[in-house]
């Protein structure tokens, strides 16, 4: 029997459901309808085309709406909106927005792919503004490039510090426009920890964005060309980029009666039904598991959408297919850098009271012998009970998401910190070392598995200098020089063995070095010598640093050797 599947929404979901029905079936009759122009179109790129790096507006568009309809063979609807699910009578009700024509289309399954909508919070004088846009398709671009290239704007303004705020604030810099970014957060970047975001937000302020943290939009005033912020601080602005984060476009299902979750996603099972068996729902509006705890969550990326929607279409075509859940694997370009992170971060753990052991390494790119080497910021989160990976992060200038991918990889093929020793990674010269940085990551962790070392944390520093402990400094005299913890003692690392008489050997002893190497090994010395209350700082002073001493990282790019000794000092 002939299967008639409507498709609700286009882009990431509904037009890779429609080609996957396709391809799985080639008699059935496959109904496309989209509300807007742009039945498939590259929404990640937006950002790229309005900053010029993207210069052609048709590489944007994966594929037109004819150019579908001909190459798959089913029928595309742009500028149909439905209006209403019936499901007594298995129909939708559609109205074309051209001609203002509504009618009923009957279905034997359905998928829906609303997608999500920006989030317009009710702040006083937002209506009255003139000048303030969202990204979230090809209208809204072409709206925000138009001003930006026919208007002269001096000023703008980007309201929220995630993936598209970070992403408009580097494009607007990149159009000669100075940028300010404000993010109600103490960080930008909420995937990220606090001390790993904080890499990013020095870089942003070395690329010239004025970056405000922890301050809100209190109100627009001016039709939106000046905004008040909580702190009472008032910013000019030509242009203002709305970017606090998106809701699911959950009304036709709210309408249609079909179970919704906490935070208004539509929830579905492993094979992406409803509430409803004939109606399928994929991409940004639906609630899916968290991979890593099992418990529903909302992760509207692009990666999940397509893979959601190829299950869709394999069970409507009855071939068993299941969706295990979202990792949140997700990398974005800042300016220079690139941060990348998977699993889940320290903050949610805490939310949950999970057991976890945080680690954090500064391993280099590639071989610190071949030109151009530079320092991965590396953060592992894991059950140290037995070593589940939970998530990792990281931060740097070159090799940053590869690893994070390997990373993933390795949760989802349910490896534990002591299997990432072993993996075998590609090693050359130019692209990495011997000991590639995930193996590092696993031979760190399994060291804290094995009770080997023990460590205390960046944010644990100041607390522990304000209760007098033993703070040890095992770097060389130059790196002491030219920065350290307050009142830390420095015993270089190759001193300390002739040292030991002058520490304390029935007190606390906490050690650091540069990014947590040299620490690892006094720790070890100490221990075999009767200390058996020590602590290495993990990450060592490069990990703190970059939360508290931002004005002193901006003055020198440290390049650790393999022996994690700071080889370059200003």
């Amino acid at each position: 029997m002939r299967k008639k599947i409507v498709i609700i929404g286009g882009v990431a979901g509904g037009a890779s459901a429609a080609a996957r029905l396709r391809r799985m079936d080639e008699h059935a009759e496959i109904i496309l309808l989209e509300r807007g122009e742009f039945i498939s179109f590259a929404n990640c790129g937006l950002p790229y085309y309005i900053g010029g790096t993207i210069e052609d507006r048709d590489d944007l568009l994966v594929l037109k709406a004819e150019d579908m309809s001909k190459k798959f063979n089913f029928d595309v609807r742009p500028f149909n909106e439905v209006t209403s699910i019936n499901r007594n009578s298995k129909t939708v009700t559609v109205k074309n927005l051209i001609t203002g024509k509504v009618y009923e289309e009957a279905y034997d399954n359905v998928i829906l792919s609303p997608g999500a909508s920006p989030l317009k919070p009710p702040i006083p004088g937002l209506n009255d503004a003139d000048n303030v846009y969202t990204l979230r398709n090809i209208p809204d671009t072409d709206l925000i490039k138009q001003k930006v290239d026919t208007i002269q704007v001096q000023n703008a303004v980007v309201i929220g510090g995630g993936f598209i705020g970070v992403e408009m604030a580097e494009n607007l810099i990149d159009r000669g426009i100075h940028v300010t970014l404000v993010e109600m957060l103490d960080q930008i970047m909420a995937p990220l920890d606090f001390e790993m975001a904080s890499v990013l937000h020095n870089h942003l302020r070395e690329k010239g964005v004025n970056l405000i943290l922890s301050d809100g939009v209190k109100a627009f005033h001016k039709n939106g060309a000046e905004i008040e912020l909580n702190s009472g601080k008032l910013i000019s602005s030509d242009i203002t980029m709305l970017a606090i984060g998106v809701k699911p476009e959950n009304q036709l299902a709210k309408d249609a009666g079909l179970d919704l979750g906490d935070r208004g996603g539509i929830k579905v099972n492993k094979h992406m039904q409803t509430s409803d068996p004939h109606i399928y729902a994929v991409g940004d509006a639906i609630e899916v598991t968290d991979y890593i705890t099992g418990l529903p969550t909302m992760i509207p990326l692009a990666g999940p959408a397509n893979k959601q929607a190829r299950i869709a279409a394999d069970n409507i075509c009855g071939r068993i297919a299941t969706y295990s859940g979202t990792m949140g694997t997700a990398v974005v370009k800042v300016f220079d850098m690139t941060a990348a992170s998977t699993g889940i971060n320290e903050k949610r753990l805490r939310q949950l009271d999970l057991p976890f052991q945080a680690l954090h390494i500064h391993p280099g790119s590639h071989a610190g012998y071949y030109p151009g080497a530079n320092s991965i910021t590396m953060k592992l989160l894991f059950d140290p009970t037995n070593g589940k990976i939970l998530g990792a992060q990281a931060v740097g200038w070159s090799g940053v998401e590869k690893r994070i991918d390997v990373i993933a990889t390795a949760i989802k093929g349910g490896l534990t910190v002591s299997d990432l020793q072993e993996l075998e990674l590609s090693y050359a010269p130019p692209y990495s070392s011997a000991k590639d940085p995930v193996n590092m990551l696993g031979f760190a962790a399994t060291n804290v598995i094995e009770s080997l070392t023990d460590s205390f944390q960046w944010y644990e520093v100041d607390g522990l200098v304000s209760q007098k402990a033993i703070m040890i400094d095992v770097r060389d005299d130059n790196e002491h020089e030219t920065g350290s913890i307050d009142q830390s003692q420095l015993i270089p690392l190759n001193q300390l063995r002739n040292r030991l008489s002058e520490i304390q050997k029935n007190q606390p002893v906490y050690v650091y070095c540069q990014v947590g190497i040299r620490g690892y090994l006094a720790s070890r010395i100490l221990k075999q010598h009767g200390f058996t209350q020590v602590k290495n700082l993990d990450g060592g002073y490069r990990t703190y640093m970059e939360v508290f001493r931002p004005d002193v990282r901006n003055q020198f790019e440290t390049q650790v050797s393999e022996s994690g000794v700071a080889k370059v000092l200003v």
